[in-house]
C-alpha cells in the first residue's frame, strides 16, 4: 500500500472507544500504516485539513461532533477530495450504511468488525490502481 505522496499511507482514527482504538492500532501497525488517533469529533476536520491523511477511520457516534457531520464537512471541502473515509458504527443497519455513503463516505464497517473485513477495506481503498 502506498499513500498519495508515494510513501506509506497515513490513516487518522477518529474513535472514542479505547478498546476499538487499540484493535485498530494493532491492525494498522501490522499493515505498516502510519496512523494517529483522535478520541473526539471536536477538531477532527481541522486536523484532517492540516494532515491530509490518505484515509480516515471515522466513528459515527462521537463526543462533541458526530462522524456524519465530520464526513459532510470534509466532502464539502474540495481540497480534501483525495481523503478517503470509512465510517464505523455499532448501529450497522442498512439505513446507517446508506446514510454514510450518501454523505460521501467511501466505505462502511459495522462494529464489532472482523479484522479481515477491515483489512480488506483498507486494501481496497489504499492499494494503487491495478494492484
Amino acid at each position: 500500500m502506498t499513500g498519495e505522496s508515494g510513501g506509506r499511507p497515513r490513516v487518522l482514527i477518529v474513535e472514542d472507544e479505547d478498546n476499538i482504538a487499540i484493535a485498530l492500532d494493532y491492525l494498522l501497525g501490522r499493515e505498516g500504516l502510519d496512523h494517529a488517533r483522535l478520541a473526539t469529533g471536536l477538531g477532527a476536520v481541522e486536523r484532517i485539513r492540516a494532515e491530509r491523511p490518505d484515509l480516515v477511520l471515522l466513528d459515527v457516534m462521537l463526543p462533541e461532533v458526530s462522524g456524519y457531520e465530520i464526513c459532510q464537512q470534509v466532502r464539502a471541502d474540495g481540497a480534501l477530495a483525495g481523503v478517503r473515509i470509512v465510517m464505523m458504527t455499532a448501529r450497522g443497519s442498512a439505513l446507517e450504511r446508506r446514510k454514510a455513503l450518501a454523505l460521501g463516505a467511501d466505505g462502511f464497517i459495522a462494529k464489532p468488525f472482523e479484522l479481515k473485513e477491515l483489512r480488506d477495506e483498507l486494501h481496497r481503498l489504499l492499494d494503487p490502481e491495478g494492484a
